[in-house]
């Protein structure tokens, strides 16, 4: 795996990490992926601090797309860069028609773990070239999550992504969380991804800067809820709501929503 690939053991270690301890999701296939694959991660990429983080992120990423799926009973679920991640145990397909879309080695990777259906599906593709959006069956509508993604992406690329998803669907959700470009700036020197060699990221600043045609932003969404932090105990409590909950967290990641109706 290249190295923005190897990016996907950090957040499938977060949520084997907080599943084992009861906290925020039960994703026990996160528990036995990262106990058969064994891979080395060091410094702050394993830090519990960040492994909190990661595990509260995925849970609202997993109510958004519970709420979205329930309102759109018809629309195709569409997870890009999915990497090792199990959502599709966690929500369920409830009868839609549900994609994982990563890398070709990260899906040869991944079908060692889980096993397509009729309404599950794994596809090889780089969310820089759409070619793969050939491969989803015909829908008028389209449920998109992009966790942990965009900030890989250039801005041209993000928004090349977003035109081409507004020309596909009549209607379109989509939610993914973004650096801002002081994070961008900051992770050059320090951030957990660089344990795995990368060292090349991008921010967005202007939520509006990266829509398209119709498919337009939406809303900002609190990255950390508070009944998620009030699940950790004592100092970790309010150790983690100053790292990740603060104006310090609000400079650095964002989460947006874009929607066409």
């Amino acid at each position: 795996m290249n190295s923005v690939n190897k990016t996907l053991y950090i957040p499938l270690y977060g949520k084997a990490y907080v599943s084992k301890r009861g906290l925020f999701l039960h994703d026990k296939k996160a528990e036995e992926i990262w106990e058969a694959e064994g891979f080395s991660l060091k410094g702050k990429a394993k830090s519990k601090w960040l492994a909190y983080y990661m595990g509260i992120r995925s849970a609202v990423f997993d109510e958004w797309l519970i709420r979205q799926m329930a309102e759109r009973q018809d629309a195709a679920v569409i997870h890009i860069g999915c990497g090792m991640d199990s959502r599709i145990i966690r929500v369920g397909t409830k009868k839609h028609r549900w994609y994982d879309v990563d890398f070709s080695e990260v899906i040869a990777e991944r079908k060692q773990y889980y096993a397509e259906s009729d309404d599950y599906k794994m596809l090889a593709g780089d969310a820089r070239d759409t070619e793969w959006l050939a491969q989803i069956a015909e829908s008028k509508a389209a449920i998109v999550v992009m966790e942990g993604v965009s900030m890989y992406l250039t801005n041209e690329e993000m928004q090349a992504l977003v035109a081409a998803l507004d020309e596909r669907f009549e209607s379109v959700s989509l939610l993914m969380d973004c650096y801002t470009s002081f994070a961008a700036k900051m992770s050059k020197r320090r951030n957990p991804i660089n344990s795995v060699g990368v060292t090349e990221v991008y921010g967005i600043d202007d939520p509006q800067a990266l829509q398209g045609g119709a498919l337009l932003y939406e809303k900002e969404h609190e990255m950390t809820p508070r009944k998620y932090i009030d699940e950790l105990q004592g100092p970790q409590r309010l150790i983690f709501a100053k790292l990740y909950a603060g104006a310090l967290s609000k400079r650095l990641y964002r989460l947006y929503e874009y929607k066409k109706a």
